[in-house]
């Protein structure tokens, strides 16, 4: 799995490579600024990019905009954003297209080397992998006519962790609940998003996507 990372800070640039090469993966390429970035993903087309929001030269949301025109040129080119902070608009305008892998991790909250590439992997593999902060914060305004207000708490709780990539299994383990409640949770989740009966998996991370997206308003 050919990986393209972006982080401007040289120690953990250089212990992202290591971690990720150590797990099997290929470094496509390490840069650390937006221009680099920019050129990496539209020559080497990675199965995946783990960027940093803010990289050089002005520090304010570089990795993200080459992340979004990459996608635009590559539809799905799954990304994993890896920032310090929760950066609404941003998060907002890579969910917006509802199309490939999509995560969303905090550096200070990514406690061991199994939880990121299990998340590196969901993404690549076209999933999702959002820490519950961000999807708390993206959640902090919502109105009641959107989708998301019609969910009741339960499916709420249901999604949230379906955003994080938990299988059914894992979410009913976690909510205390059986499989088979779950199963009935997601299915009236699809239905108030409006995402009719398929056998598509892809169904799960739409859901997620739309969920999110519909209920976030920019800061």
């Amino acid at each position: 799995m050919r990986v393209v990372l972006a982080e401007d800070l040289f120690l953990l640039r250089d212990g992202l490579v290591r971690m990720l090469e150590a797990f099997g993966f290929e470094i496509a390429a390490a840069v650390e600024s937006g221009p680099e970035l920019g050129r990496a993903l539209a020559e080497l087309k990675p199965d995946v990019a783990v960027v940093d929001v803010r990289l050089p030269p002005s520090f304010t949301d570089e990795g993200l905009q080459c992340a979004l025109a990459a996608r635009r040129e590559t539809p799905g080119l799954p990304v994993l954003v890896l920032s310090q902070h929760v950066e609404q608009l941003y998060a907002r305008e890579l969910l917006a297209d509802g199309s490939g892998g999509v995560g969303y991790l905090l550096k200070d909250r990514v406690f061991d080397a199994a939880q990121f590439v299990d998340a590196v992997r969901r993404v690549a593999a076209g999933g999702t992998a959002m820490d519950p902060q961000v999807i708390s914060q993206l959640l902090t305004r919502r109105s009641r006519d959107t989708p998301m207000g019609r969910l009741t708490p339960r499916e709420r709780e249901v999604i949230e962790l379906m955003a994080q990539g938990r299988s059914n299994a894992a979410i009913a383990g976690q909510l205390h609940i059986t499989e088979r409640a779950v199963t009935k949770h997601t299915s009236n989740i699809f239905a108030k998003l409006g995402l009719p009966p398929s056998d598509d998996d892809n169904r799960r991370v739409l859901a997620v996507l739309a969920y999110l997206d519909r209920g976030a308003s920019p800061a």
